[in-house]
């Protein structure tokens, strides 16, 4: 694990604190360049369409689909470092710099309730930062193969596939194009899969090297995580595309933000129980820090189309009898 320092009163590695910073900007340049994507793809999109041709030729949409891949890469490196519960909440951070970003290249309404949201999400980033659990509860092979056959964790995932084959086979291809809650419920539910795998496979991948009967089974499991993990990837990637190709990119970025994080959050719960290290003060500021996210992003979207700025409050009210 990147920068895991020695162990506490109980034996187990832990962060060490700049590990635990190395992980936190990790995060936050992740979660920009994340936010990045979905306008960048978008505005492929939109140009390829107004060409005729596929997005696959279009740069624009490549700059996108690789901004993604780096984001995603600097997720892997910020979940060997810090715990789930605090890097995936901290993608808020996307949703504001996308809505920016859009309203400049795709020419996206973003009003002042828009920028009080955006300011609210960082607010909200900053105490969930402040309160997030400050060890991790999974920090060795063993442990994370106790827990992947955990009963409660294998019904958890039965549920999950089996709402997943409802919605990729039976309700998308009806109401996918005109119910955005179909595509973010897919790419969502993908991620009760891809988070845990990639925090697994940092885990898995520290005992691949050494000379001891454990190693080959960390392979085992380090392959088959991988095998997950891009399965994963690669139908969370084409819904996505689906979905910015019949909805607005902030709309789908903000939904999909929420429902993500609640999905990735709830499995981590289950698979790694950081959440037993959080004091109830601790758990509250997190709770209210995630409240305070998802009020933003309400502000950011469902306040889009309407026409207000800060000069609309110096006008009289004129009233006639």
């Amino acid at each position: 694990m990147v920068g895991a320092a020695a162990a506490g009163d109980g034996g187990s590695p832990n962060p060490g604190p700049a590990a635990v910073s190395l992980g936190l900007s990790v995060a936050v340049v992740s979660s920009l360049v994340n936010g990045s994507t979905f306008v960048l793809q978008k505005k492929g999109i939109v140009r390829a369409r107004g060409r005729g041709t596929s997005y696959l030729t279009d740069i624009v949409w490549w700059s996108g689909t690789i901004a993604m891949a780096l984001g995603q890469i600097g997720n892997f490196l910020a979940y060997t470092a810090v715990p789930t519960v605090l890097v995936t909440p901290l993608g808020a951070l996307g949703v504001p710099f996308g809505s920016i970003l859009a309203s400049y290249l795709l020419k996206e309404k973003l009003n002042i309730l828009g920028k009080l949201g955006c300011l609210l999400s960082c607010a909200g980033s900053v105490v969930l930062i402040i309160h997030s659990p400050k060890s991790e509860s999974v920090t060795t092979q063993a442990e994370l193969e106790e827990k992947l056959t955990n009963p409660v964790f294998v019904g958890y995932l039965c549920v999950v596939l089996l709402m997943l084959l409802l919605l990729i086979f039976w309700i998308a291809p009806a109401h996918g194009p005109t119910n955005i809650m179909v595509y973010i419920s897919i790419c969502s539910l993908l991620g009760s899969f891809t988070v845990p795998s990639t925090k697994g496979i940092g885990l898995a991948a520290q005992d691949i090297f050494h000379n001891n009967p454990s190693s080959q089974r960390a392979l085992y499991l380090c392959l088959v995580l991988l095998a997950v993990l891009g399965c994963s990837i690669i139908i969370q990637f084409r819904y996505i595309n689906k979905a910015l190709e019949c909805f607005d990119s902030s709309v789908f970025g903000a939904i999909y933000y929420v429902v993500f994080t609640t999905l990735v959050l709830l499995a981590s719960a289950i698979l790694f129980r950081e959440w037993s290290n959080v004091g109830m003060v601790d758990f509250l500021g997190m709770a209210c820090g995630f409240t305070t996210v998802s009020i933003g992003i309400v502000l950011i979207q469902v306040f889009k189309e309407f026409s207000f700025s800060i000069g609309d409050l110096n006008k009289p009210n004129m009233k006639t009898d």
